[in-house]
């Protein structure tokens, strides 16, 4: 942290000391997320054996056969870190992204840009808006100094709120897809009614004027402030220089037209899915663009592997900590804990209040089954039939469940692991702007939940 005695700083006003106090209470008491993982863990076994969710070999039976349950999506998660990291770090992505960033000139401007770029990124694709609002974060840091460096990341997180009522959105894609679990009883629900319904196109336009300025108001906050210039690993480095290469083999891993022609090769294919109408923008597409684009922006083999060595550098904790989600996942669905819970909250609800209920329910378990897919799985029977007899909006009450789990990621070290690797910061640095983030959104979300038509 830096000594802060020389500096003169405006005083900060009511708003900005509370959030200095809860950054500050989060630094003393948040352990890593690995630590949170295991805790959870325990929580969970010993709350499905006081519901009655199972005996304790029950529990264990779940949380083993659960635990490789993302691995795919651990995997690809892992890929959206490295081939983001590779994509970023070369020469012409480089330059584009320090030329936008050089127009910040001011650590308010910086915090601005940098929430807006990642709502965006995030609306468009939810892994595409992880990765990029880190490096632009980055960006921005060499270019301005002054910045508070862990607001600047949070406020590049939290663009993540909107991703799930945007296009990649898995909740309201999965009940417009033919053949889905739920359309024999709700039929589908067409992305005109979900996506792109007046509603939550309302309350995306609320978020990217809200953020911006939360975020902005979060600079003055009256704690620790950690500026870009005193970070060692943003100093622009002088590249080291490699020696001419002398064999036919360091010649050809030098080459330049190799990087060229395998990359032009596979962005051949998604062209071809673009010209036949078949292309569409999910996690494994984005990954296949980001690795083929970086392997012709870097050129030679030489140069993609040694962006490669840096990039992999971050990926442990996903690697690690995503098993243990699954496995919680798993004691959460086969002990009926999340389905428990949903009926607990929507149970005595009215067609007025279904939506704010599956909102704040779609929340809470999404602290525990951080999987927007899996979640609907165990949340969407309940809720659903719910909406049917109360006479609820269904299109509405979905999207709320949607919201619900964007919602609480900003609090769940689970989605922030990218991220955080990306800048080089542990969930501690960022999760008190967060929490700030959580409460000001969660009020706003659930007004335009209940009111707007």
């Amino acid at each position: 942290m830096t000594d802060l005695s020389h500096e003169v700083r405006p005083k900060p006003s009511a708003f900005g000391r509370f959030t200095g106090a809860l950054d500050k209470f989060i630094q003393n008491y948040l352990p890593e997320p690995l630590v949170i993982v295991i805790l959870l863990t325990f929580l969970v076994f010993a709350a499905g054996l006081l519901s009655d969710g199972g005996t304790p070999a029950q529990m264990i039976g779940y949380f083993g056969d659960g635990f490789w349950g993302l691995l795919t999506f651990a995997m690809q998660m892992a890929l959206v870190l490295v081939t983001g990291f590779i994509l970023a770090s070369t020469p012409l992505f480089s330059r584009l992204l320090g030329a936008l960033a050089r127009r910040a000139k001011t650590p308010g401007r910086a915090i601005i840009m940098v929430t807006l770029v990642a709502l965006l990124a995030s609306w468009v694709n939810w892994g595409f808006g992880l990765v990029i609002g880190a490096f632009f974060a980055k960006c921005l840091a060499r270019e301005v100094p002054d910045v508070d460096y862990r607001v600047l990341i949070a406020s590049g997180y939290s663009g993540f709120l909107i991703w799930h009522a945007g296009l990649s959105g898995s909740v309201p894609l999965t009940a417009a897809t033919p053949g889905n679990f739920l359309e024999g009883e709700i039929g589908l629900i067409p992305a005109a009614e979900t996506i792109f319904a007046p509603f939550n196109l309302i309350l995306i336009g609320v978020m990217v004027i809200l953020l911006p300025i939360l975020n902005r108001l979060m600079l003055n906050h009256g704690g620790s402030t950690t500026y870009a210039r005193d970070i060692a690993f943003l100093e622009d480095v002088e590249p080291a220089r490699s020696a001419p290469p002398k064999t036919s083999a360091e010649k050809l891993e030098h080459s330049p037209w190799l990087g060229w022609g395998i990359g032009l090769f596979g962005l051949a294919f998604i062209v071809w899915q673009v010209l036949a109408g078949q292309f569409a923008l999910t996690l494994d597409s984005v990954n296949f663009i980001f690795l083929f684009l970086g392997l012709a922006l870097h050129g030679s083999a030489r140069a993609f592997l040694t962006a490669l060595e840096e990039a992999v550098k971050g990926v442990g904790g996903i690697l690690i900590q995503f098993p243990f989600y699954a496995g919680i996942m798993g004691m959460m669905v086969g002990s009926g804990l999340a389905a428990g819970l949903t009926e607990l909250f929507v149970s005595n609800a009215n067609a007025t209040v279904l939506p704010v209920l599956a909102f704040l329910s779609a929340g809470f378990v999404n602290v525990l089954v951080p999987s927007g897919g899996g979640q609907w799985a165990v949340q969407g029977p309940i809720v659903m039939p719910a909406a049917e007899a109360l006479g609820a909006d269904p299109a509405r009450v979905l999207m709320a469940v949607a919201w619900g789990d964007a919602w609480t990621n900003m609090i769940q070290p689970f989605w922030a692991l990218p991220a955080l690797a990306i800048a080089g910061l542990s969930a501690r640095d960022i999760m008190g702007f967060c929490v700030v983030t959580l409460i000001v959104s969660g009020g706003v979300l659930m007004l335009g939940l209940t009111f707007l038509p």
